[in-house]
């Protein structure tokens, strides 16, 4: 007869330690934020801490004792720096004349951008690299460097083009007037236009191919189909390109500094409101007043570029 034996149980040293879902997302929330520390410690040393630093600084005011003679003492101020700049009407000129100028300025540069992305579009892949790369340069090179390129072009007593106009009997001149935005917005457009375009080639390239067809198809020529296929289909690249120009011309600053060497009555100390703050802080010495308007310009612009991101995609939607 065969005897049915019981199975043997299975010795363990150690009982299986199931980890719970809890503490797993725990440790994962813990190597996640290991892996953005050092994102968060740069973030903090290089954002957060000099914003707090001139917020400190805008709430507070340098007074001379007795009767403006004696030496000069940081007090404590309040808001009286931020009452004053309400009604400074030198730095709301200068913020009115940056975005009069940026909105000129910035609608030539996209304009021009997207015309050399829609050239680029339908040529071949091998042209399209090179004519990238090519139109990319000025975006490479240091915003100190280019500046310096054309301030050597605008010079009146070095520039070659004013030297090939006086031999040709013409009288040139880049300063004065309008001259002077224009010089600056050339500048300016020269160096952001490979970068616009090569963002919005981008997109281009994105597009299903089948738009196209289907728009060759009922009979419509390459010009119709960049106004009504291309363009439509990439205005959010358009109204993200448009809103980084705000921002930086808001912050203007490099180019009428180094401009300012050779047309100093053309380019005055508060032609933006950059330049605005840097002369009262590095010239003047009022440090709390212009973290103040460091302040005023950073809550401005953020709201500027809020507006304008909200009514250019409410209007393109």
């Amino acid at each position: 007869m065969s005897t049915l034996t019981r199975p043997a149980k299975v010795a363990t040293d150690s009982p299986v330690r199931r980890t719970s879902p809890r503490r797993a997302g725990r440790r994962g929330a813990y190597k996640g934020l290991l892996f953005m520390l050092p994102f968060l410690i740069g973030f903090l040393l290089t954002y957060v801490v000099p914003i707090g630093y001139a917020l400190n600084q805008s709430l507070h005011e340098k007074k001379s004792s007795g009767i403006g003679f004696g030496p000069t003492k940081v007090v404590f101020a309040g808001f009286a720096n931020f009452a004053a700049i309400l009604a400074d009407g030198t730095f709301w000129a200068g913020m009115l004349r940056t975005l009069l100028f940026g909105a000129a300025q910035i609608t030539v540069m996209l304009g021009i951008s997207l015309l050399l992305a829609l050239l680029l579009d339908g040529v071949a892949a091998r042209a399209v690299r090179f004519f990238r790369a090519g139109l990319l340069i000025p975006y490479v090179i240091p915003g100190v460097v280019s500046t310096l390129i054309w301030l050597f072009l605008y010079s009146p007593t070095a520039s070659p083009i004013i030297d090939l106009a006086d031999k040709a009997g013409t009288t040139v001149t880049f300063f004065g007037g309008i001259n002077t935005y224009l010089s600056l917005g050339n500048l300016l457009t020269w160096q952001g236009i490979g970068f616009n375009m090569i963002l919005i080639s981008a997109s281009l390239q994105a597009l299903p191919r089948e738009l196209y067809e289907a728009a060759r198809l009922d009979g419509a020529k390459e010009w119709r189909i960049a106004w009504s296929v291309k363009v439509p289909n990439i205005t959010g690249i358009l109204i993200l390109t448009g809103m980084f120009s705000l921002i930086g011309r808001l912050q203007l600053f490099t180019e009428p500094l180094f401009l300012r060497y050779v047309a100093p009555e053309s380019i005055s100390t508060d032609f933006t409101p950059m330049l605005e703050i840097f002369d009262r802080a590095f010239k003047t010495g009022d440090y709390q007043y212009a973290a103040a308007e460091s302040l005023v310009l950073a809550v401005v612009t953020g709201i500027l570029a809020f507006v304008f991101y909200r009514v250019t995609n409410r209007k393109m939607s």
